[in-house]
């Protein structure tokens, strides 16, 4: 599978989708884009980067770039690289799998039965995070028919006495696999059933001889920590990156701390606004993404790496050719 698949499951479900030199993008959110393939690292020009957000007539625009580039958000992406082996996990963790085990078998789904079946447990899911409202029963329909009989595209159920209590989406792209939704019964999820799907899944996929990487998301805008804590009690693991948020020259004045107060204040008043709490993120993203790498709030799954990181990033910059633009 290529980018330009990817592309064309976006086209199916309304999405916009625009080629620059460096990468592709497509409309996240009202006036805001966001590069995909999501694991790719990039490196825009500055004046590519302008001249995507004003001749698209957009607010901002959203990516992954090195460590290594002037500012950004210290982030990263949640990371697995074969092979894969549940029993070096912690007992916790293989306890976890093994429960979840007993109580469903996983085994690949169609597209069709992830968008009539698993709509109740994306909805139990994005209610658990705070998020009831980022998402409806159309949307989701539309999402998983669009993967339909594109190549790359798979589905994954965890099935208890014939109902899917937990399922995932995700595609392969080049040598990595993107796990692009997971979803979950509430009532079952004691049970581990999300344990049981994403060990198996990932076993399954690391014994591809052309895959060498799971791609388990972006660190997000407004998802809760405990999201990607999961991710990494599996056994994955948080890759560094710098996360950039561009704005549109025309607007950048009017993003500053006071603004972004705003914006909390509007979110404090408003908790289920979807597109209020990606705007707090973006605005978060961006202006953490101004201070130095040692003054930014720093993301939890990246505190033991952190010295080590700062300590490099020095070292690059006093370099006598650190490569900076």
């Amino acid at each position: 599978m290529n980018a330009q698949i990817f592309a064309e499951w976006l086209r199916r479900q309304g999405h916009r989708v625009i080629r620059t030199e460096s990468s592709y993008w497509y409309d996240a959110g009202p006036r805001v884009l966001q590069a995909f393939p999501y694991h790719w690292v990039v490196q825009p020009s500055a004046q590519e980067m302008r001249e995507l957000t004003i001749r698209q007539n957009r607010v901002a625009a959203r990516y992954s770039a090195p460590l290594g580039v002037p500012d950004g958000m210290v982030s990263y992406h949640a990371v697995l690289g074969g092979p894969y082996n549940p029993k070096t996990l912690n007992d916790a963790a293989r306890s976890d799998i093994r429960r979840g085990l007993r109580h469903c078998q996983v085994e690949p789904i169609s597209c069709e039965r992830l968008a009539e079946e698993a709509w109740t447990l994306q909805h139990d899911t994005l209610e658990r995070q705070g998020r009831a409202k980022s998402m409806s029963q159309s949307e989701w329909k539309r999402i998983c028919l669009s993967a339909k009989d594109l190549p790359g595209f798979e589905a994954w159920g965890a099935i208890h006495d014939g109902e899917l209590v937990s399922a995932l989406l995700s595609c392969t792209l080049d040598d990595t696999v993107s796990i692009l939704y997971q979803q979950s019964s509430t009532c079952h999820l004691p049970f581990r059933v999300n344990n049981a799907l994403i060990s198996v899944f990932t076993q399954a996929v690391l014994e591809r001889p052309d895959v060498r990487y799971i791609f388990y998301g972006l660190h997000s805008l407004d998802a809760p920590p405990s999201v990607d804590e999961f991710k990494f009690r599996m056994g994955y693991s948080a890759k560094p990156v710098r996360q950039r948020v561009i704005f549109n020259p025309y607007f950048r004045p009017f993003v500053n701390h006071l603004s972004h107060g705003f914006i909390k204040a509007c979110l404090k008043i408003r908790p289920d606004s979807a597109t209020i709490a990606k705007a707090e993120g973006i605005f978060r993203f961006y202006l953490q993404g101004k201070r130095p790498l040692s003054g930014q709030h720093w993301p939890k799954a990246l505190m033991r790496q952190k010295d080590a990181i700062l300590t490099h990033h020095r070292e690059t910059m006093e370099g006598p050719s650190s490569g900076w633009v």
